[in-house]
């Protein structure tokens, strides 16, 4: 017997229903971008590991699909090299490409290569997928969409700003009631060096990132292991520990950092952009988390993250300010900011919720019985007309007896059914059954459009 056919753990398939449902998250969140100027653009699925590599720190680097080289990819490789199991010397090896592990890295990428036909600032979204080789478990994928919006070419915060104005509009317009948490890597930095410890910044965002995974006492124990000593990491608890509303929050954290330039000039860029969303009249709930780190190395300013309140799952939306991201392709000095939405999530939020309107779950409006040829025909060009006026129709394809043709329609949860007989062939009209109440009429055909919206 032949072998049941999978896929790869971490990946899924999704069908018509789901489909439907996954396009309407898409719409909703592209929608948003485009109502706050942001434009399109597509990169390849693939990257050379050159772009990718040491972008996202040693954790993820660790988590990039690399690509075997086409052909004889063991050309050149030492034996003993792979005997001695010398991953990290073998990789360049034998690949010389990877899939993307996020669409930031590779737009920086785009914006150093086509830097002369863009004008400056430029606001770009972009909804592709990308991939990790990460172990998976619930709500985290080895393939996945994201829906990102960047501004590169402003140092402005009124962009931060912006961009969490769009989070809680996408949102809102999904019933998700969302928390948004806010740090600032200035202020992490502050605390690195206020606790004697400035060069250990980047061991200590990578800890203290996993804190609502595997809890404090573990985040220390790793801060141990990477090389902390004890009197840094109990002045650390503390400061991770800071409550209170978030103007309490702000002014503990001011009072700190004061000594501190670094510290203070993260504490006065949250009190920006913080104060703006206040004024805008943001709808989320907003919170300062000072143990939110985000553990990708390229963020220098505001870093985000939300989180959905009525489901227990990791976050659905995450970003932040990187001052020197494109630098490392040769293009110093370029600022940017964005965001991420992590559409599978957001997909399993709203599955879990049952946040989906009925619109979302079927695209057919209405589909004509097919009761034999000159009916079909005359369904077929009703259904044209439908089409014509933005009305989504359909007609079933065969001869089949009533009974089936109904069952088909309530399957798909098709909320119409439209049908043409002889008597209706021979007055010109139409017999339309909403499903829903089992009530039916019979209407002329021109005025079917009217009924249907």
């Amino acid at each position: 017997m032949a072998q049941k056919p999978s896929i790869p753990k971490g990946t899924r398939d999704f069908g018509a229903a789901e489909m439907a449902r996954r396009n309407y998250i898409f719409d909703t969140i592209r929608s948003v971008f485009r109502l706050y100027g942001f434009r399109p653009i597509e990169t390849p699925a693939m990257e050379n590991l050159s772009t990718l590599m040491g972008k996202y720190g040693e954790e993820g680097d660790k988590l990039l699909f690399k690509i075997l080289n086409s052909g004889d990819w063991t050309r050149g490789v030492d034996p003993a090299m792979v005997g001695a199991g010398e991953a990290a010397k073998l990789t360049p090896k034998v690949s010389e490409k990877g899939l993307r592990y996020d669409l930031t890295v590779p737009f920086a990428r785009f914006v150093v290569q086509h830097r002369a036909e863009l004008q400056m600032p430029f606001k770009r979204y972009q909804i592709q997928p990308v991939w990790r080789a990460d172990r998976p478990q619930k709500g985290r994928y080895r393939e996945f969409y994201q829906c990102d919006a960047d501004v590169v070419g402003s140092d402005s915060l009124l962009n931060e700003i912006e961009l969490l104005n769009l989070v809680d509009e996408v949102f809102a317009r999904l019933g998700i009631r969302i928390t948004i948490k806010i740090n600032n890597r200035k202020v992490l930095a502050g605390i690195a060096e206020h606790i004697g410890a400035p060069d250990k910044l980047v061991d200590i965002t990578t800890a203290i990132d996993k804190i609502d995974k595997i809890g404090m006492e573990a985040v220390c124990a790793e801060l141990g292991e990477r090389g902390l000593d004890c009197a840094a990491i109990e002045a650390l608890r503390p400061i991770l520990a800071i409550g209170g509303t978030l103007d309490e929050r702000l002014c503990a954290l001011e009072t700190l950092l004061a000594a501190n330039p670094t510290g203070t000039l993260g504490v006065k860029e949250l009190r920006e952009v913080t104060d703006g969303l206040k004024a805008t009249g943001l709808r989320a709930e907003l919170e300062l988390d000072v143990s939110l780190a985000r553990g990708l190395n390229y963020y220098t300013g505001t870093i985000i993250e939300v989180k959905a309140r009525d489901v227990a799952i990791g976050s659905i939306t995450g970003g932040g300010r990187y001052d020197n991201l494109t630098g490392v392709f040769g293009m110093p000095g370029l600022s940017g900011v964005g965001i991420s939405f992590g559409a599978d999530r957001i997909y399993d939020v709203l599955n879990a919720l049952d946040l989906y309107p009925a619109e979302a779950q079927n695209s057919t409006r209405v589909i004509f019985l097919n009761l034999g040829a000159a009916e079909a025909a005359a369904s077929l060009r009703a259904a044209m007309d439908l089409r014509a006026q933005g009305v989504a129709a359909e007609v079933y394809p065969d001869t089949a007896k009533m009974k089936k043709q109904m069952g088909y329609a309530d399957a798909l949860r098709i909320p119409y059914v439209a049908i043409i007989g002889e008597e209706e062939l021979a007055e010109s009209s139409v017999t339309l059954k909403n499903m829903a109440t089992g009530e039916q009429s019979r209407i002329a055909l021109d005025a079917l459009a009217g009924a249907l919206s």
